[in-house]
């Protein structure tokens, strides 16, 4: 304990804001809701958004974007035909945003849900052009490179080439429950998509769609997880490891890689999320060992060949195991790949961020704070600082030391305090991009802040 106590002392007398500029730059009387990473444009000049009434409701109509210097906002797309549109990123070089949309002419019988929603692109100088990424089959037969459910948060790799996302499947969402014939459970699971289409569907449902780039799931989940195994329920809340990926323990280099949060089942029957790790193969179109890509009627898609999912974390023994569920957050790895952060109790309960290494290991506890990380977070591109709400303010911390330092005063209304789903470094290093609630015209709500980093 006593070599915890410099540490522990240092980071908590660190609480005197330093000489951060904070500026609100959207005051329309709508909702600016921002992703919880690649919100900015690579020139660090736009930031993008949704105007979803809520974060939890799926009823935006406009995709929108500020620009940093003079707080103009335009509109980069708008939704037709009844549908809804959210959960904005941009590309990490071109002028391209991709985002969630809803089903255009929903009905009672096919309205927007985890399993009815897909990815699509836009460029930003023509808006008016729809690109779809992923493309969908929901009836036999279906396609390899297709998916047959909805994709949600999508996240650019760093070089453009790769967009991850979450999956629920739609095939199986209806055959309900595990019944006698032993189908597949509808999960959360995690997929991926290249520029390897487009990939044409046919016509045995009426809400198929094609798509431009090939799509595949990428994690295994299992009906029941043995307990004590590495089997898991569920795989969410990921991210690219390393702007180049990561050194494995020979030497060698894993180019592409993802971190997520995968949900086991204790020795003690429990569920909890651990870190996982799901390391990628070059060539996606190759039919791996444990059924085809596009999957059957009763199983879900297939990973391809050579993906290989480990588990990093085992906190089964801990006084409060697993990763946090609150607040809710992705995994994010330095830049330089060497470090996964993720968010975990310690053992006072309070919640701290903690690294591991991708090639396993024992975890790091990063910091020592009285308060709790309160949001989800990202790094600095250079890889020395971690951007957080904490204790109603935004903070950074150095991800070697530990040392957490607030960049804005507290806000005395916790209702009006930092929100905790982004907490966003620019591409540039100087400046992280947040939402507070802010009352105008007699309503709450959400504002894009940001806080410049001194020198």
């Amino acid at each position: 304990m006593s070599s915890l106590r410099p540490a522990l002392l240092f980071a908590v007398s660190m609480t005197t804001p330093l000489a951060a500029s904070e500026r609100q730059l959207t005051s329309a009387p709508k909702a600016h809701i921002l992703t919880n990473a690649n919100v900015w444009s690579s020139d660090s000049q736009w930031i993008v958004y949704d105007t979803r009434a809520r974060d939890d409701q799926f009823t935006g109509t406009t995709i929108e974007r500020v620009d940093v210097a003079t707080g103009v906002e335009q509109v980069l797309y708008t939704a037709r035909n009844g549908g809804a549109c959210g959960v904005v990123t941009a590309h990490p070089r071109d002028p391209r945003v991709i985002f969630i949309l809803g089903p255009e002419h929903p009905t009672p019988e096919w309205s927007y849900g985890m399993s009815r929603r897909q990815g699509v692109m836009v460029d930003v100088a023509d808006s008016i052009s729809v690109h779809p990424l992923d493309a969908a089959t929901y009836a036999p037969p279906f396609v390899p490179g297709a998916l047959r459910g909805g994709s949600h948060v999508h996240m650019f790799s760093h070089d453009g080439e790769r967009v991850s996302f979450t999956y629920d499947d739609e095939v199986l969402a209806r055959l309900g429950p595990e019944a006698a014939d032993g189908h597949d459970i509808n999960q959360r699971n995690v997929g991926v998509a290249a520029p390897l289409g487009p990939v044409a569907v046919g016509d045995s449902h009426p809400r198929n769609h094609g798509g431009d780039w090939f799509s595949v799931l990428v994690t295994r989940t299992v009906n029941r997880p043995r307990p004590g195994s590495d089997e898991i329920s569920r795989a969410c809340e990921e991210g690219w490891v390393g702007n180049d990926g990561y050194v494995r323990t020979d030497g060698t280099r894993q180019r592409y890689a993802l971190a997520f949060q995968g949900t086991v089942t204790s020795p003690r029957g429990t569920s909890h999320a651990e870190v996982f790790l799901v390391d990628l193969p070059e060539d996606l179109t190759m039919r791996g060992e444990d059924g085809p890509l596009e999957g059957t009627p009763l199983r879900r898609p297939a990973p391809p060949l050579g993906t290989r999912q480990r588990r990093l974390t085992h906190t089964d023994d801990r006084r409060f195991p697993g990763v946090v569920a609150a607040p809710r957050h992705w995994l994010k790895s330095a830049p330089d790949g060497s470090r996964i952060a993720f968010l975990m109790k310690d053992d006072r309960g309070v919640v701290q961020l903690w690294t591991i290494s991708p090639n396993g290991g024992t975890p790091r506890q990063v910091t020592h704070n009285i308060h709790d990380i309160a949001s989800a977070f990202t790094w600095s591109p250079d890889g020395r600082w971690i951007a957080h709400v904490m204790d109603r303010s935004v903070c950074i911390t150095n991800s070697d030391t530990g040392e957490t330092r607030r960049l804005t005063k507290p806000v005395q209304d916790a209702a009006h305090a930092p929100r905790p789903f982004a907490c966003v470094f620019s591409p540039d290093g100087r400046r992280i991009a947040y939402t507070r609630n802010v009352r105008s015209e007699g309503a709450g709500h959400d504002q894009i802040f940001v806080v410049s980093i001194p020198e």
